[in-house]
C-alpha cells in the first residue's frame, strides 16, 4: 500500500510541467535559463515549479557563479518505481481475488 508520503510525490509528479522538467532532468543537469528554453515556461513559474520538486526532495541544486544547476535524484524516482512495481504485482496476485457480493 502506497503511504501518504508517496502519494504526495505522485501528486506532485502528476504536473505536465514538472514532469516535462523531470524528464529533462534525467538527461542531463541543467540551469533555470536552459529550462526556460526547453519548456518554454516563464522564468517565474518554472521556479516555483523547481520549488515544489525540490521541497518535494526529487531534484536538488548545484550553484555555480551566477546560475543554479538543478539536477533529478534518481533515488527518489526509483523508489517511486520500485511503490508502483510492488503495487502492480499485487495487482497480478490479486487478479483472481473476489469478493463477493452480500
Amino acid at each position: 500500500m502506497m503511504t501518504s508520503v508517496d502519494t504526495e510525490l505522485v501528486r506532485v509528479l502528476a504536473d505536465p510541467l514538472r514532469l516535462r522538467i523531470v524528464t529533462l532532468l534525467a538527461r542531463e543537469t541543467l540551469c533555470t535559463t536552459h529550462l526556460v528554453e526547453e519548456t518554454g515556461a516563464r522564468q517565474t513559474n518554472l521556479s516555483n515549479h523547481l520549488r515544489v520538486l525540490r521541497e518535494a526532495g526529487v531534484v536538488e541544486t548545484e550553484p555555480c557563479g551566477r546560475f543554479t544547476y538543478y539536477k533529478l535524484r534518481p533515488d527518489v524516482i526509483a523508489s517511486l518505481a520500485g511503490q508502483f512495481a510492488e503495487l502492480a504485482e499485487s495487482a497480478r496476485t490479486a487478479a483472481d481475488n473476489k469478493r463477493a457480493c452480500p
